[in-house]
């Protein structure tokens, strides 16, 4: 997955992956036994993506290409075989902590 080529691009993909975090949650409503896979990390994955989402919106985002990566990478990082849609959450990453696509 490519990064996103401006802040409008990453806002959409940080959408996405609130989206997804939904679509997980939805799902799990009807399985008790999966749900204990997601449990130890979907909340705070869920806060940090739309406090992320946010700050994008509201203009408080410090901007991409500082080299430092995302609040959720350590949560990320311990769960990411979980994640069905980590290949997005990385690309998100990257493109906060290496800049835009050009």
């Amino acid at each position: 997955m490519k990064k996103a080529q401006d802040l409008n691009q990453l806002i959409d993909l940080v959408h996405e992956a609130v989206y997804e975090v939904d679509e997980l949650r939805a799902c799990l409503e009807h399985d008790d036994d999966e749900a204990a896979t997601y449990a130890p990390f979907l909340d705070d994955l869920d806060r940090m993506l739309r406090d992320l989402h946010e700050s994008m919106v509201s203009g408080n985002y410090a901007g991409v290409g500082k080299g430092e990566d995302l609040a959720f990478m350590p949560l990320f990082k311990k769960h990411e075989r979980n994640i069905p849609f980590r290949e997005l959450l990385r690309t998100i990453n990257a493109t906060h902590r290496e800049g835009y696509e050009r």
